[in-house]
């Protein structure tokens, strides 16, 4: 908790610093990557720097956190902070970047704001940083306990083909590791440049089957290097080669007990959905599952036939599907329906739980019709591939 002294100072601020987070957290990138080039060419996503999503959800979750410092003492954002624990564990962040992190960051709001940086309102804002800081750093260091930390060799047992812009990898790794249903792997790669360049994919299939399978869509970027490890895995990895993998991190997990669920999805975001779905039907699951998929078509649905034959295995599930081009021999079919994905028809249990993984604006609107049906926030979790540009909005 803040000091009732830097509370004030922060409540009084706030207006301030979020007004210029954005053009700090700009000059912060700037000047640590001048400084540490290594940290952009092995340890940050380049297509999210190029993009300025990288910066937009850093200054969006300091914004947050600082705001819930003051307007909820003693309660902290613990989704957004487990969500980004997560995400730094998958990457092997150390507890000494956090102060590399604080020196360039500290430096960037002094440079933007010049003399409105008074000692009283750097040592308010110190206090802000530490305290997200060390919570983060605890939570990581309990994660690095259970799930290990660095690097392992995983052998690639088989490459598909799933659609034009999507393959999937069946992944041994030389550790074996069990997983949580849901969650996610990092994968290193070094390309042409020397670059060692890292991103997280969902593990698309349940812990029962022992090898890891991770399903890429390739992101088709045009002048920056977004997409350039999409890109190199559908290009260069085959049948016998060997990929640096992380231990299974992320907390967008199938929730416990025996609760009904929805399991929302759209595009590639049917992922970690697909492994959720594939763990209950390994265990003989007789929980009520409603299934939400929406996508472009059909054809542009991937895992389709086996997002279908994993609902039908599962007693208590039903599948509902959304495209939003729908050839006349599959909706002669009633197999799915045209449009965007719309819950009003569907017969929501009060007390379901959902996850929720796919495009924002699609999250948004599932979300937005679950809280007008009555779901409660606190029942709807979700997974974000890349910065989390959500907590940024608000």
């Amino acid at each position: 908790m803040l000091s009732p002294e830097s509370a004030a100072t922060v409540r009084a601020t706030l207006p301030v610093i979020a007004g210029a987070i954005q053009d700090i957290t700009a000059r912060f990138y700037d000047t640590m990557f001048a400084d540490n080039p290594e940290l952009l060419r092995d340890l940050f996503n380049r297509g999210n720097q190029a993009n300025g999503e990288q910066r937009v959800a850093l200054a969006g979750s300091i914004a947050a956190f600082a705001t819930a410092l003051v307007e909820r003492p003693g309660v902290l954002p613990g989704t957004m902070l487990s969500r980004i624990a997560n995400k730094h564990a998958s990457l092997g962040i150390t507890e000494e970047q956090y102060a590399v992190v604080h020196k360039y960051l500290f430096g960037a709001i002094v440079e933007v704001l010049g003399d409105a940086v008074t000692p009283e309102v750097a040592q308010a804002w110190d206090e802000v940083y530490w305290l997200m800081a060390e919570t983060l750093i605890g939570l990581e260091r309990g994660l690095y306990r259970e799930a290990g930390r660095g690097w392992t060799r995983a052998t690639v047992v088989e490459r598909c083909d799933e659609t034009a812009d999507v393959v999937s990898f069946l992944l041994r790794p030389d550790t074996p590791m069990s997983f949580r249903p849901g969650q996610y792997v990092s994968v290193q790669v070094t390309l042409p440049d020397g670059a060692r360049q890292i991103r997280q994919y969902s593990l698309s299939n349940a812990p029962e089957r022992g090898d890891w399978r991770i399903t890429v869509k390739r992101v088709r970027g045009e002048g920056t290097p977004e997409g350039e490890v999409s890109a190199w895995l559908h290009e260069h990895v085959r049948a016998g080669d060997v990929l640096a993998v992380s231990a299974p991190f992320g907390d967008l997990t199938l929730p416990e007990g025996d609760g009904p669920l929805l399991l929302a999805s759209a595009g590639i975001g049917v992922t970690p959905i697909l492994s959720m779905l594939d763990h209950l039907a390994a265990t003989g699951s007789e929980r009520r599952v409603l299934v939400v998929h929406a996508d472009r078509s059909p054809d542009a649905h991937v895992h389709r036939d086996e997002l279908a034959d994993l609902v039908a295995a599962l007693p208590g599930a039903t599948l509902h599907r959304w495209y939003e081009d729908l050839p006349e021999e599959h909706a002669a079919d009633h197999v799915a329906a045209v449009g965007l994905a719309d819950l009003s028809a569907i017969d929501l249990p009060g007390d379901v739980v959902a996850c929720l993984c796919g495009p924002l604006p699609f999250m948004r609107a599932v979300r937005a019709q679950l809280v007008e049906l009555g779901v409660p926030s606190s029942g709807i979790h979700y997974e974000v591939f890349g910065p989390d540009l959500w907590i940024a909005a608000a």
